[in-house]
């Protein structure tokens, strides 16, 4: 299983591009005829909210490429307030292709993520059961009408003073599903206050500390595999540094 880089996202030119006029933090990891990869920042949503003018991953996008006579598809998508690499095609040809993979659950899709405590076991698999209650996910059994199949494999990373950094491969991609997952076994997310809302006393993060640093999808027209990589952004670097297990000074 491969392991996140030190290093940035590339794009065609070889080096990360912020898309001009439009924002400081949008940045292009990966840009072809087809596709564009970007690096969508905590807070900014993948796509418009419905009823409010807040701006979104696609429409800063789709700004951009209408200068070109571009156009932007929405391929799949990550919380608001997680960070990391966000898919988009550029022809509803390219988005019907792509589609079809994530519904197949094809694409490798790894986030890294901060959770409290430290689990039992260094490397596992999870599965779980969703039922959707309007915006949250209810844990269910299986069997139940309309329940959802959630899979996941983690790695830990790294141990941290009463937390850990866990590497997460999704074999689904249910809507909030690493962070339903990781509550259920007692290890939620750091900073999510939507499904514990004690994560609102945390003051080391204003969000949740989850983070899409890896995507590998078959270009819809090459059939090539493309990998995209995403450095962790700075708030996440500073959670780590403070939970970081202090060095015994020396004598």
């Amino acid at each position: 299983m491969k392991k996140f880089p030190r290093t940035g996202g590339r794009s065609r030119a070889g080096e990360n591009r912020r898309i001009p006029g439009v924002s400081r933090d949008l940045v292009v990891l990966y840009e072809d005829d087809a596709v564009v990869a970007l690096n969508k920042p905590a807070g900014l949503p993948a796509v418009p909210v419905k009823g409010s003018d807040t701006p979104s991953a696609w429409s800063l996008l789709s700004a951009e490429l209408k200068r070109r006579r571009q156009r932007a598809f929405v391929v799949h998508r990550i919380d608001r307030f997680t960070s990391g690499v966000l898919l988009f095609a550029k022809t509803e040809a390219d988005r019907d292709a792509l589609v079809r993979q994530f519904l197949g659950h094809t694409p490798v899709r790894q986030y890294l993520a901060v959770v409290r405590g430290h689990l039992s076991t260094n490397e596992g698999t999870l599965v779980h059961y969703f039922l959707r209650k309007g915006m949250f996910q209810k844990l269910t059994t299986e069997g139940r009408p309309q329940a959802a199949r959630a899979e996941l494999r983690y790695v830990v990373e790294r141990r941290l003073r009463s937390a850990s950094l866990v590497r997460v491969t999704l074999v689904t991609g249910l809507q909030n599903q690493i962070r339903v997952q990781f509550s259920a076994i007692g290890h939620p997310v750091i900073g999510d206050r939507k499904y514990h809302p004690e994560e609102a006393l945390e003051r080391r993060i204003a969000r949740v500390a989850l983070h899409a640093g890896h995507l590998q999808f078959v270009h819809p027209r090459s059939g090539a595999s493309v990998s995209v990589d995403c450095e962790l952004p700075p708030d996440l670097e500073s959670l780590l540094r403070a939970l970081s297990p202090r060095t015994p000074p020396r004598r």
